[in-house]
């Protein structure tokens, strides 16, 4: 199943939330939905769910239009905590499946189940409100699952968590996705974002501004830089004729060029001096093209 955002556009007031936001949540993959505050990300997926309506567009589920039925199998994860915080964890999480329609032992089942994979089970019988914020996070990641979810929209799921913590949760999402669940995710941690998802879509000031594949957006929006290691002298490639901005160090050196063919000649010069070790173009992080996409789009505002 592909959820398919289509010209989106929402206003309040006179501010336009989203203008005309389109983009895919593909079955299997792990989509990264990332912006500054106020960039739109949260009334995307309202939208998305349906809790908001759009002022134009559509959202479609494989091209047909998304109905009240087809969200009802979604899975949801607000970035405000929504559990009933005097409600033990392990009951609520059966009472949100049972809403669900699944029966009461399947209901039991899959609370267990994700209480044992986010490493709950111990506070499966303490209140919400007693556990640590960390650990109410995991358990609202748990209440988005436990139905057994046709696809997952989840609003900041990494917020409040140590590293460990995040490990468990990515597992967890990682296994929905293999499982071929779309999962559309927002976070501010773009480290974690560059680890886990497949699919990227920047968004600022209401507009997508990079949407994609994550190797074929760094690929995209990386200069042509490559890194050598050797362990001959490399010197000589700063009077090579071509070759740019070049840093060269102990056994390695990295350089810019634009000439393929040149680049393929400077490795089979390397490789008939000495041993060649490595050789890789020079990736962005996503933190660096998402600094360079919204910078682009505010320059572009103020022109």
């Amino acid at each position: 199943m592909t959820i398919q955002v289509r010209e989106i556009s929402r206003r309040f007031g006179n501010l336009k939330a989203l203008d005309d936001v389109s983009f895919d949540i593909r079955p299997g993959r792990l989509t990264g939905f990332v912006g500054g505050n106020g960039a739109g990300k949260t009334t995307a997926m309202r939208i998305i769910l349906g809790v908001l309506t759009a002022d134009s567009g559509s959202v479609l589920q494989d091209g047909r239009e998304l109905t009240g039925s087809d969200r009802k199998r979604f899975g949801y994860m607000p970035e405000e905590r929504g559990l009933y915080p005097k409600m033990k964890v392990r009951e609520q999480l059966v009472y949100l499946a049972r809403l669900h329609g699944l029966s009461s032992v399947e209901s039991q089942q899959r609370a267990d189940s994700l209480l044992e994979r986010l490493e709950l089970a111990h506070r499966g019988n303490d209140l919400v409100e007693s556990l640590s914020l960390g650990n109410q996070q995991r358990a609202q990641i748990a209440a988005a699952l436990v139905h057994d979810p046709a696809a997952l929209v989840l609003d900041e799921p990494f917020s409040g968590l140590d590293p460990l913590a995040v490990d468990v949760v990515l597992a967890v999402l990682t296994e929905a996705a293999d499982n071929g669940v779309p999962v559309l995710l927002s976070s501010h941690q773009l480290d974690v974002v560059e680890r886990l998802c497949d699919d990227l879509v920047i968004i600022s000031q209401g507009q997508i501004r990079a949407a994609g594949a994550r190797d074929d957006l760094r690929a995209q929006h990386s200069p042509a830089r490559y890194r050598i290691e050797t362990d001959t002298d490399l010197s000589w490639l700063t009077t090579t004729p071509g070759l740019h901005d070049i840093s060269i160090e102990a056994g390695a050196a990295t350089f810019e060029c634009r000439d393929r063919a040149l680049v393929q000649q400077v490795v089979k010069s390397v490789a008939e001096r000495g041993d060649l070790h490595a050789f890789a173009p020079e990736r962005r992080t996503l933190a660096e093209i998402f600094r360079e996409v919204v910078a682009d789009s505010a320059q572009q505002e103020e022109s």
